[in-house]
């Protein structure tokens, strides 16, 4: 990948705390990058050092060869979408997307053209006459967007731009930037705290907790090979297991040893001994249920379980399970022709060893 946008050990401290800490990485042209974290992670502070409204305490950023670090904010090929949108409240849809051209003093021919190409790319053509007032959230959202890009910047920041709007509305407008994004390529820098919106709308994501990165990968790699456990916790939902290595097996497998699951094998995940005392993550929908014993397989992982609760999702039904001194939740779509689960009933519960992960040894 080209290293269009690069982040060079870039560190920022406020007082005693440091928000960002030597934060390194390197973002492709036209690729949809998130930095995704816990509030106080350091990802709001980094973007707003990408946009030159905080200078960096030391390190650099490079975008397309050219050192922006000192620069300031109106100088940068850089447009921000903050989470408030920050229109301006006297002027109609069409004069704050055009406010930047203006200020620019591009020809009215240009900024005509170009104001019209956006609002037809935003769907805001019949809203172009009204003032923010009269808005929706997201049809706000998508002037903000429209105004930012309108100035061809290299790279467009957007600051939790979906924050404020409701879940129905937030999955639609992840769908409209999914496709903006395709339509304009521009590179995208997308700071969230909310793993869905990473998930679906990034080629690649940032973990940051406490100022550092804890991993960079695409959402698949986050999701299935989490590298710790704190990725694997932040990260969709999990269960975690401690348990003991018994035995190493080929292909990166080991046999752990847990109370209530027996000995199954999972992916090691990192490099372990016989005697290691580990924490192991299975995620809900990786656990099938079963009436009957599962057939056997060379690396077959089940045991039984108790069902405690029961709570119906409309599509799937979360349980929660009681094996020996562990619980674990498991997530089962309802179809067609399985059978019921009740609280009380004993079910075999089976997993595959990919499913899986050590995430960590007990104590580091």
């Amino acid at each position: 990948m080209s290293e269009f946008l690069v982040i060079d050990q870039v560190s920022k401290s406020f007082g005693a705390l440091r928000a960002v800490d030597a934060v390194s990485l390197h973002i492709g042209r036209g690729e949809v990058f998130s930095l995704l974290g816990p509030s106080g992670c350091g990802k709001t502070t980094l973007l707003r050092m990408l946009g030159g409204f905080e200078k960096p305490d030391s390190g650099r950023l490079l975008l397309a060869g050219q050192d922006i670090t000192d620069l300031p904010p109106e100088k940068r090929p850089v447009n921000t979408v903050f989470q408030n949108y920050a229109l301006f409240p006297h002027l109609s849809v069409w004069e704050n997307i055009a406010f930047g051209l203006k200020m620019a003093g591009r020809s009215k021919p240009d900024v005509k053209a170009a104001v019209e190409r956006m609002l037809a790319m935003t769907r805001l053509i019949d809203h172009a006459s009204k003032r923010p007032a009269q808005l929706s959230g997201g049809q706000k959202q998508r002037v903000a967007i429209a105004r930012a890009l309108i100035n061809e910047p290299q790279v467009l920041l957007l600051d939790e731009p979906l924050a404020a709007l409701d879940l129905k509305l937030r999955q639609h407008m992840l769908s409209e930037l999914n496709a903006l994004h395709r339509e304009v390529g521009t590179t995208f820098i997308y700071v969230t705290h909310d793993q869905g919106e990473a998930l679906s709308l990034s080629d690649r994501i940032a973990v940051m907790n406490h100022g550092r990165v804890e991993q960079i990968a695409s959402p698949t790699e986050l999701y299935e090979a989490p590298a710790n456990g704190f990725v694997a916790g932040f990260i969709g939902d999990a269960n975690f297991l401690r348990g003991t290595v018994q035995e190493m097996m080929p292909g990166s497998f080991v046999r752990v040893q847990i109370d209530g699951l027996g000995r199954p094998a999972v992916m090691a995940g990192s490099d372990l001994k016989t005697g290691d005392a580990v924490r192991v993550m299975l995620r809900p929908e990786s656990l099938h249920l079963s009436t009957e014993h599962p057939a056997a397989s060379e690396r077959a992982n089940c045991f039984q379980a108790i069902v405690e609760e029961v709570i119906y999702f409309g599509a799937h039904e979360r349980l929660r399970l009681r094996a020996g001194t562990q619980v674990l939740h498991a997530q089962r779509t309802r179809a067609h022709g399985h059978a019921a689960v009740s609280v009380g009933q004993s079910w075999w519960v089976s997993f595959q060893p990919e499913a899986g992960r050590v995430v960590e040894r007990e104590g580091n």
